[in-house]
């Protein structure tokens, strides 16, 4: 088996930055640093201390074991070597499978260059076994409008040449490629940008949750301030809606609101998709927009339950501890677009190394293979424990050397990124739009729940609307049964007096 113990970042590595002042730890949507000390010294992301913080609970060998025995599959090579660390109520996504057989996955990413690097892939690939394993829906929502939103913040306002709302599109549209090339399955997948999908019940969801959440609120939890754009202030609502499943009528067989048809008995949002539950895979920095989703699911016109998360640690930049790979530095990642000569290269010359000054000293101590970069890559994507094992054992003697360990690397990615490369060229923009197309989406769940299924699966008030059952039928002008309309008034009553509550009755710290 591989190491019980987490693989972390490196230690503390002194920067050549004269001028690096001493700062705090900062992990937050838009920002993610290690702590800088009055040395200029630059830490590893303290883990621990994101669980402490952010109010969520760490991944246990018993959340593996009941996972296992869910699903009779063994856990997720991320999940065994605790680089996914951390959730909120996964326990209860496993029960509401075993119950009742499904639910949705949600995930995303934002959209800054036509090429994904090496960190992107890692939530994508672990999200793709998830739905395998348990054969449920997904959704993948592009942010190409809060990437454009954040690039001008940050320009101050000014719209500078190639990162007009336009090209982020663009950038969009090249990852959802990359995306499709990791191999989702096209039946059960929907990726969308939010510049080409936005509307009907998605959009009806939005505006109602962004009646729930005040301006200090979002300052709060995301670190805006009063020369924040009101476009990047307002966003956090499309984030946090995209993972209600009644966002999606489409996906589960039920009509949208949308033109040219505007189907009258879809002028209302569909209750029953919002007794789906939703599970979330994603890195711990996105962490605080769902915060702020959980303290508002159950406000809704139409309660959702709240959403489950499941949180990854960053990979490691490169050069070492205290951040992630970044899109704008070529030098801190490997891109799905390198090719063999320069993931060879960018190993060589930039992976940090856990291995001693000199070669004597080497083969006397040993190598630390936690703080080493090659080493902590090959724990991504190497899936063979054993043998990941045995290369730390060898690293910690002094038997393996740094080049040796970086040539095993060079080795597993060279043949990680090829691979991709050859499934990159054959997605077009026709297999692109596939994906992209809203349709009811074919997936199985649990074969044996212990409870019936319900309109996940497309039953329930896709198969009786209109079809004269008395009660369970929904009416022709888009009001719902009775019981629904009934429910809804209960709801509302329930959403006023919530929001009559005093300020900072929030789950966890949102800065209110």
């Amino acid at each position: 088996m591989a190491p019980a113990e987490p693989v972390g970042a490196p230690p503390a590595v002194k920067r050549d930055i004269e001028d690096k002042k001493a700062s705090q730890q900062q992990i937050d949507p838009y920002n993610v640093a290690g702590e800088v000390d009055e040395h200029g010294n630059v830490k590893a992301i303290d883990y621990d201390r994101l669980i402490h913080e952010f109010g969520v609970q760490p991944l246990t060998e018993e959340h593996l074991r009941r996972f296992e025995a869910v699903t009779g599959k063994k856990a997720h090579r991320l999940m065994r070597r605790k680089l996914f660390f951390s959730h909120r109520d996964f326990d209860k996504i496993l029960d509401a499978y075993e119950q009742h057989g499904t639910f949705m996955l949600y995930t995303g990413r934002g959209p800054s260059s036509g090429s994904m690097h090496l960190g992107h892939t890692v939530p994508f690939l672990f999200t793709k076994e998830l739905q395998e394993m348990f054969d449920v829906p997904l959704v993948i929502m592009m942010t190409d409008d809060e990437k454009y939103l954040h690039t001008r913040n940050k320009n101050e306002g000014h719209q500078k040449a190639g990162v007009a709302p336009e090209d982020f599109l663009d950038f969009a549209h090249e990852n959802i490629k990359d995306i499709v090339a990791l191999g989702f399955d096209p039946k059960k997948t929907f990726i969308y940008t939010d510049y080409e999908y936005l509307g009907g019940h998605f959009y009806r969801n939005t505006s109602e949750f962004e009646s729930l959440v005040t301006f200090n609120q979002a300052a709060g939890a995301f670190g805006f301030g009063n020369s924040t754009n009101i476009g990047l202030i307002a966003y956090g609502a499309k984030q946090c809606v995209a993972a209600f499943p009644s966002s999606y009528p489409d996906l589960f067989g039920l009509k949208d609101y949308r033109g040219p048809d505007y189907h009258p008995e879809a002028k209302r949002r569909h209750k029953s998709l919002a007794s789906i539950p939703t599970l979330i895979p994603c890195a711990i920095d996105q962490e605080p927009y769902f915060r702020i989703l959980r303290d508002r699911c159950e406000r809704m016109t139409d309660p959702h339950p709240k959403t489950s998360l499941i949180l990854s640690k960053f990979l490691t930049a490169l050069p070492g501890p205290g951040g992630k790979m970044s899109a704008s530095d070529p030098n801190s990642a490997i891109f799905m677009s390198d090719t063999p000569g320069q993931i060879k290269n960018k190993i060589n010359k930039h992976a940090f190394s856990g291995g001693r000054e000199s070669l004597e000293e080497h083969r006397k101590l040993g190598g630390n293979p936690d703080v080493d970069v090659a080493y902590t890559y090959l724990s991504y994507f190497l899936d063979d424990d054993e043998e990941l094992e045995e290369l730390a054992k060898r690293y910690r003697s002094g038997e393996l050397l740094t080049g040796e360990m970086k040539q095993r690397c060079i080795a597993e990615l060279q043949k990680f990124v090829t691979e991709f490369q050859e499934r990159r060229k054959k997605v077009t923009d026709e297999v692109m739009r596939e994906y992209m197309r809203p349709r009811k989406l074919e997936f199985g769940g649990n074969p044996s729940p212990k409870q019936s299924k319900g309109p996940a699966n497309g039953a329930g008030e896709a198969s009786n609307g209109g079809s004269g059952d008395g009660e369970k039928a929904a009416r022709d002008d888009g009001r719902g049964t009775k019981g629904e309309r009934k429910a809804a008034k209960m709801a509302e009553k329930k959403a006023q007096k919530l929001s009559q509550r005093p300020k900072g009755a929030e789950e966890g710290a949102d800065g209110t």
